[in-house]
Parts: C-alpha cells; structure tokens; sequence
C-alpha cells in the first residue's frame, strides 16, 4: 500500500511539473493577446510603452574580470588586452618535409571564445588546420630548477572537439642558441606537457628531457600513461584546466580540473628509467654449443604398438546412412533463372557469352535434397594419427641460458633528476587537422597558492558561468526537442501515461475496506450480506427438517413404551407363575436404563 501511495505521489508532483511549464506558456499567450488588444486601443500609447520597456538582452550573472597574480611569478598571460603583444610567431621550415607544408604558417589570433558565457574574456585561438603552428614568449624571468617547485598551467577548448593533434605546450630550454624567431619541432625544450589525441589515443603528455652526465646527450623520459579516462576533456568542448606540479623532491602531479590524474616520481615513473642498471648482459657471451634448454625430450625406448595405423582415415563414410524418401536425384541444386534477360548494353565481343544468374532450384525446396546422393561421413573409431613417443623428463636439462652479466659502462647515478636545464621562454609547437583551438590564462610559478588563485579567478569563473547559464531540466528538454522534434511524441506519451496511472492506482472506484477494518468494526461487509442471508435461509430449512425428525423420534418412542409396558406385565405374570422374582431383578427390569432406546 505504502508504494501504491510513493508511486502516486511521484506520478503526480511529475504531471504538476508539467503542467506548470503549460501554464507558463499558457502566460506568455496571455500577454500577446494583451499587447494586441493594446495596439487596438492605441498605436502610439503602445510605441512608446514597448521604446521605454524594451531592453538589451539579459547579461549573464558571473561578470568578468581579468585574473592578476597574486604573488611572484616567472610567467602570466591571460591575453585580455587583444594583441600578441610579447609573443613571436615563428617563420622557421620544418626540416624533412615537402616545401608546401614545411613552414610554420598557420594563424594564430586572440580572440572570444564562439560559446563564451563572459563576454571581454579573450584567448589565444589557433586559427587555422592541417598547418604547422608555432608561437612563443620569452618568460618574464627564467626559471632554475634548484629548491622550489614548478608549477606550470593553462586552459584549453576545443572548440570544435578534436580529430588528430595536440594542445601541449613547450618550456624551452635556456640555451646561447634560442631564437624565438626560428622555433621550430628540433628547438631544445625542458618540458612538454599537455594533451594530444590521434584517433582514438587520448593522452596527456609529461614529457623531460634529462642530460647523461657522463656522455652529455639529452634523452627524453616520458611519465607512465594515467588511468584516469580522458576522453572526455577532449569531446565535450568544455575548457578545462591543466596543471603540472613538479617538486624538488622529484615527485609530480598532474591535474586536470584541480584533480589529480596522474602522480608519481621522476626516479621510479619515468620510461626509459632516469638512472640506466648497474650491470647489463655480456654482448659478447655466446650459449654453448651443448647447452640443453629443453625440459621434456621424447622417450628413446617407446616403441609405436603394432596395431597402430597411422594412415586410417580421421572421417569415414556413415554405412548405416540411409537415403531419404524423395531425394530428386536427377534434379540439380541451382538452375538458371528463367526470369534473367540479357541486358541490352551487353556486348558479346567485350562481355563474352552471357549466361543467367543461378538460382536454388525451385523444386528443391519441398524435397530433402537434390543432386546425387552422398553418404554423411563420421568420426572413424579406429582412427589414432600419426604416432609420437610419449615425453619424459630430460635428465640433461639445464635451464634457459642468459648471457652473463657485467658492469654497465654506461651506468650513472642521478639522485636529483629535478635539476633539469634552465627555462627562459614558453611555445606551442602543434599540428593540427581540428581549427579553432582555445588556450588562455597562461601562468608558470613557484607557489601553489598563486597558480590556486589564478585557477579561481580565471577557469573558476567559466566554471561558474557555465553553470549559472545551463537551463534547468526542463528547458534542456524543451531544446532537445526543437532540435529532435519526435522527441515531442516522447514526452506526450510520458506525460499520458503518468496521468493514466494516477486514474488507474487513486481515482478508480471506491475504496474497500479491508477485513481487518469489519473485524474491529462487527460491520457486516457488503460482499458477505448475501453469504449470510444463503446461510440463514439454509439454517432454517435444516431447522425445519431437524423438528419433523425429532417429531417422527418422539411417535415412534411412545409406540415403543407401550408395547415394552405390555411386554413387562406378561413377563411378570409368566415368572409370577414360575418362582417369585428378587426386587434386585424386579427393580433392574423396571429400570428406564433397560428400555428400547429412542432413535435420535
């Protein structure tokens, strides 16, 4: 009963809901009716009513403002002001590749974003696809990596979601060598971090590159993939916040969102690892030419059985096999289709003969089969193979060989991966297939809580701007439907069929009391009157024949006492005659207990 009345309750506030957007609606009809009957009454009281009432559209409730840092930084740019101001497009050729695509051409611009809940907010749009981009600025002071953290963020929206390419962003390295001017895919960088999508890959790069101490080279060392799934920051054209928190203890996150997605240390997470094995495998050891690696050999004393046929078949003819009744023999599985015509651009000379198409043979179809008639085959019970000795254990086995091993040459011992070469500027290097890609709020720094407060006062405030202009849930229905509009059947059968059961479960018929209720009550149920009334009606019938009975009982018990009386008195006379009878026996004769019993 108690989910009868839930489900009614729900059913209902769901139809009220309804209805109320109706009403709404209902409302807005109303005024337009209101302002025709107004323009009746008078064209120029209403011109002036709809000059003084008319107003811009409504401005959205999170108002914008630039973020300022709010502590010391190496890097900020929120490109606010609407210029490039500080930033170097490149006009360096990529090497190994054709000359039409090898310059750096594509367009950036500073821009709105196309969907922006905060208007003045401006970006960095990589404007252009299928180009090679690259931009960049020199930092505001280079960043050594010795006893602080670095901290390194920005925004990104794909606008247009994201086919193949990436958004990651390069710090470069300090070198005599960098020309802003001519970056380019082989211009020495510290850090790449970001994310990047082709095909159905998403990632989110983390990526160093560490010197060997001992030969000066640069090797890059990439962070283990996260298990985070991040699709999503990549196809819901929402603008989400990376951020790489990287420590002078060697540990690292990495955050999308102020959510960590990944985590580890540069020492133990990294591949190929910071730090190369003490001892590596002898290049020049060679396996002995004796050396047994196998751990089971054939028996040498088995002996193949003599009954053993390795040439009997695996499947042979079923003998028991019996033909089915009306199996057309002569009638073949395909036939030509006597319907086919032979196309009228057909040519002989160039086609060759033309022939109908084949087709299953009409009359095969009411028979258990046509063509000539084969015997299925079966497994052959004699059938063994080819014959193999059984394996044993071999008494020579020495185990899988590997070559032996000797210090590495090559072997280092870096402790402080962290103090990676110097950083003095920050670009974006990126190829493209998807346009319109939108970065913003650009800041590099020491202080977690100056990149916090960057975050809030930056992407918090898209966060709280797109959240303050979602509708609610019925103005998303509502719009799904002006873009679907079957989905208007949808919703008129949903609100249908609440209302349906309304009727059905509160409003049909009146309620029953139930038998508890005429317990506590005596009332007679309305369903048990009848009953009863069968059941006097029967009483008293029963009644009357049970008084006719007793009635017939009490005749045929006074016929009874007369003929035992009479019977007494002759019996007495007889023993009278005979011997006198003792009182003991006259009073037991006499006695009701020796009377002829009524029938009852």
């Amino acid at each position: 009963m108690e989910l009868k009345w839930l489900l009614c309750v729900t059913l209902l506030a769901l139809g009220i809901l309804v209805q109320a957007h109706d009403v709404d609606e209902d409302n807005d009809a109303d005024d337009v009716v209101d302002i025709e009957d107004d323009l009746d009454d008078g064209i120029e009281e209403v011109e002036e009513s709809k000059s003084e009432t008319s107003s811009p559209p409504p401005a959205p409730k999170v108002a914008y403002r630039a973020p300022v840092p709010t502590g010391e930084v190496h890097f900020v740019e929120s490109f606010d002001k609407g210029t490039l101001d500080g930033w170097i497009l490149s006009r360096a050729k990529k090497d190994d590749t054709d000359d039409e695509i090898a310059k750096y051409d594509g367009k950036w611009e500073v821009q709105d974003m196309k969907e922006t809940k905060l208007p003045g907010d401006k970006g960095l749009v990589m404007v252009t696809r299928a180009k090679h981009h690259a931009i960049s600025s020199k930092l505001h002071k280079p960043f050594v990596f010795d006893t602080k953290p670095l901290i390194i963020q920005y925004e990104v929206n794909f606008q247009n979601g994201i086919e193949c390419g990436g958004a990651y962003v390069k710090l470069l390295s300090k070198t005599p060598e960098l020309n802003l001017d001519q970056f380019h895919d082989k211009t020495p960088y510290t850090i790449m971090f970001g994310p990047d999508k082709c095909g159905e890959d998403y990632k989110l790069h983390f990526i160093f590159r560490h010197k060997n101490p001992k030969t000066g080279k640069y090797e890059e060392k990439h962070a283990k993939r996260p298990d985070a799934d991040l699709k999503t920051y990549f196809t819901d054209k929402k603008t989400h916040l990376y951020t790489l928190v990287l420590n002078p203890d060697n540990s690292f996150e990495i955050l999308v969102d102020q959510t960590v997605v990944n985590s580890g240390n540069l020492l133990n997470d990294m591949s190929p690892p910071v730090n190369p094995p003490r001892e590596i495998e002898d290049p020049n050891d060679q396996k002995p030419e004796d050396w047994d690696e196998r751990p089971k050999i054939p028996d040498p004393d088995a002996v193949k059985p003599d009954d053993w046929d390795e040439d009997a078949p695996a499947k042979i003819a079923d003998e028991n096999a019996v033909k089915p009744e009306g199996w057309l023999d002569d009638e073949p599985e395909y036939v030509a289709d006597p319907d086919a015509e032979k196309p009228e651009d057909w040519d002989e000379d160039m086609d060759g003969e033309w022939e109908a198409p084949q087709i299953a043979n009409p009359k095969c179809e009411t028979a258990p089969g046509c063509g000539t008639w084969q015997r299925p085959m079966i497994d052959n019970p004699n059938y063994k193979g080819k014959w193999k000795p059984p394996m044993i254990d071999n008494v020579n086995y020495q185990g899988i060989w590997k070559p032996r091993k000797i210090p590495n040459p090559d072997f280092f011992e870096d402790l402080e991966p962290f103090k990676m070469t110097p950083v003095s500027a920050v670009g974006l290097e990126l190829w493209s297939m998807t346009s319109d890609i939108f970065f913003d709020n650009f800041i590099i720094c020491s202080d977690r809580a100056v990149a916090d407060d960057w975050a809030s006062d930056g992407w918090g405030l898209k966060k709280a701007a797109d959240g303050a202009a979602e509708p609610g849930v019925v103005g998303q229905m509502m719009a799904a439907a002006e873009e679907r509009p079957w989905l208007w059947v949808v919703y008129i059968l949903t609100v249908a069929l609440p209302v349906f059961l309304v009727v059905l479960f509160c409003c049909s018929g009146k309620k029953q009391p139930s038998a508890a209720e005429y317990k506590k009550t005596d009332a007679p149920q309305p369903d048990v009157v009848d009953d009863e009334k069968e059941e006097e009606k029967d009483k008293g019938e029963k009644d009357e024949e049970e008084e006719e009975e007793d009635a017939n009982e009490e005749k045929l018990g006074s016929d009874a006492d007369l003929g035992s009386a009479s019977q007494e008195e002759e019996e007495e006379e007889e023993e009278e005659d005979r011997k006198p009878a003792s009182e003991e026996e006259e009073t037991v004769n006499r006695s009701p207990r020796n009377r002829k019993p009524r029938k009852d």
